[in-house]
């Protein structure tokens, strides 16, 4: 894995495009897609605890491995979408785009979060595919990868925006700011270390 060839700057912003619509869309705040996916998880879940036939347990067990899965999708988006080989000049822009901004300006809190209008596309795509292969199992697996996908996106922001607290929690914060300061080519999981230890891709230093 390439390291990034710009030193992170800890203040100021990147425009992305010269269109005002455009680069509005490039920015979001961290309560929308909180509020979006929390919401559609919780409306999911009612739906499947109310109608349809799916145990509680069927649905709390699916929704726990929706969760888990999650952090092993992204651990591999990071590494392997987020922080590809520029090997051309469209994996480059992509690269950079999508992720490398946020390497050069990891405290611009605007851009901590993909935009809602893509997250909530990406959203139905996966209801509507997942409801095909597994029918009325998606509302308990959605809802727990999208909660996954709302709690990474706000220890994501919290890592970024706040000190470190004086507990366990801290290990999240050294561990990103490890990826971003020192070794980008380690240290891929956000929201938990886990799928690090099991790829060995866990920091070289501490």
């Amino acid at each position: 894995m390439e390291a990034s060839n710009f030193q992170p700057k800890n203040t100021g912003k990147k425009q992305l495009f010269d269109n005002p619509v455009l680069e509005k869309l490039t920015r979001t705040h961290i309560s929308v897609p909180l509020f979006v996916f929390y919401g559609i998880s919780a409306f999911l879940l009612f739906r499947g605890f109310v109608y349809t036939e799916l145990s509680p347990f069927t649905i709390i067990g699916v929704f726990i491995s929706a969760i888990l899965f999650f952090t092993l999708v992204e651990y591999i988006m990071h590494r392997h979408v987020f922080h590809m080989l520029p090997t051309n000049k469209l994996k480059k822009d992509i690269a950079y785009n999508f992720h490398g901004v946020h390497h050069e300006y990891p405290k611009d809190k605007s851009r901590l979060v993909m935009p809602p209008v893509v997250s909530i596309t990406l959203a139905a795509i996966l209801f509507f595919g997942i409801r095909f292969v597994i029918g009325d199992y998606v509302y308990a697996f959605l809802p727990g990868f999208l909660t996954g996908y709302a709690s990474y996106l706000a220890v994501h922001y919290i890592v970024h925006a706040y000190r470190p607290p004086k507990n366990i929690f801290k290990v999240l914060w050294v561990h990103h700011g490890i990826h971003h300061y020192k070794e980008n080519d380690r240290a891929f999981g956000v929201s938990s270390p886990l799928w690090d230890y099991i790829f060995r891709t866990m920091p070289r230093t501490q």
